[in-house]
């Protein structure tokens, strides 16, 4: 559990460079281990930028054991890890009044994390308070990973991450 947040949530956006898959997975293994009931990463990135294999370690952070696909055809998947995990693809996607067939919004605020890949389809439809995940692809295995939190909760998350990754917030 992160400590309370003090009042201002403003944070900059922090860049990590994921030298290959194993940096990708750390990442994405802390996150899961400090993702709390409520939390949302909200994940962006071209085709191929990695957005479900930080998904996958982000499962593994959380103890799921079952292999975690892509859900570009279910739009959503849950597995049960520490919490629940519910694994959006929103790629297919064409409208956000869409989101209404899914349940979004009631999902997003049940007892678990949800991770959005192609977040950015729907930026208006994101919660205030959440996680921007931001891959590009920069090489052959190298990702440019930017995390940008919104609200009180993702930026002490945030903070935690950076911590863990070895750098002073």
């Amino acid at each position: 559990m992160l400590p309370t947040a003090p009042s201002n949530d403003a944070a900059a956006p922090w860049t990590f460079v994921a030298c290959d898959e194993p940096d990708t997975a750390e990442l994405g293994r802390i996150l899961g281990a400090l993702a709390e009931a409520g939390d949302v990463f909200a994940l962006s990135g071209g085709l191929g930028a990695g957005k479900t294999a930080l998904t996958q370690s982000i499962a593994r952070g959380m103890d799921v054991v079952e292999h975690v696909p892509s859900p570009t055809f279910n739009l959503l998947l849950v597995h049960q890890g520490t919490i629940p995990l519910y694994h959006f693809d929103l790629y297919r996607l064409e409208r956000a009044d869409q989101l209404d067939d899914i349940d979004f919004w009631g999902t997003i605020e049940a007892d678990g994390l949800s991770v959005i890949e192609w977040a950015d389809r729907f930026p208006e439809s994101m919660p205030p308070d959440r996680l921007d995940v931001t891959l590009e692809v920069t090489g052959p295995s190298e990702r440019r990973i930017t995390l940008k939190p919104h609200g009180p909760r993702h930026r002490l998350l945030c903070d935690a991450v950076r911590f863990e990754m070895g750098e002073r917030p």
